[in-house]
């Protein structure tokens, strides 16, 4: 005989309705279900910070002292904004040694005056000798003297449009005044054996200059 069960407790059934499996369901330290709390958890904190104006313009300024610093010194120690001087002796010996057409060099320029580049380089029909400057006003002009023949030479040089504007004395020699290309101006020196062509942007002074300066 089966002893009797307590009148006051009744077996909790947890089978759920057509056969589902039953839910579990918390249980609190006594074994009976725990109660849940329908309350959803605060949102966490953000951890993103709200930065101020100031402290974006400091972080900034913190960034560009060093890069500043760092142009001072390539500019006053390391001369970053002058022009690179190149001895131009080595191409004219060059060119002199050759022996394709007689080589002239300036003499008696200011100090002012920067050779940039120079270059001797035999090409298709002759050879060329290339002298680049930087003028005292910081312009461009370039000394080109060739063997190659000179209706090859001058459209290659000043373009194809480019004409004589009449001829000028300039240190006992005949040099014909071009145009060239867009703000440019050339002087040109016809010899039998070579051609001579100054051309730049430089003022027409300076283009003087340079021919005058020929030895």
């Amino acid at each position: 005989m089966e002893p009797a069960q307590p009148a006051d407790r009744v077996p909790a059934d947890r089978t759920p309705p057509d056969g589902q499996p039953p839910a579990a369901v918390p249980a609190d330290r006594g074994g009976e279900p725990a109660a849940t709390d329908p309350t959803p958890p605060p949102p966490a904190a953000s951890g993103k910070s709200e930065r101020s104006p100031k402290d974006m313009a400091i972080s900034l300024l913190v960034l560009l002292v060093p890069i500043a610093l760092l142009l001072a010194f390539y500019r006053g120690f390391l001369g970053g904004d002058q022009a690179t001087t190149v001895d131009p002796a080595p191409a004219i010996e060059q060119a002199r040694s050759a022996n394709v057409f007689p080589v002239s060099q300036p003499q008696g320029l200011g100090s002012d005056w920067t050779t940039v580049s120079a270059r001797y380089q035999t090409v298709e029909g002759g050879a060329n000798l290339r002298l680049g400057y930087l003028t005292p006003e910081g312009r461009g002009v370039q000394l080109l003297q060739s063997s190659v023949p000179a209706d090859r030479l001058l459209p290659a040089e000043l373009t194809s449009q480019s004409q004589p504007q009449g001829p000028t004395e300039l240190a006992g020699r005949t040099w014909q005044l071009y145009t060239a290309r867009g703000n440019q101006q050339a002087l040109v020196l016809l010899e039998p054996t070579r051609t001579v062509i100054i051309v730049g942007d430089a003022r027409d002074n300076e283009l003087r200059e340079l021919a005058s300066s020929l030895r």
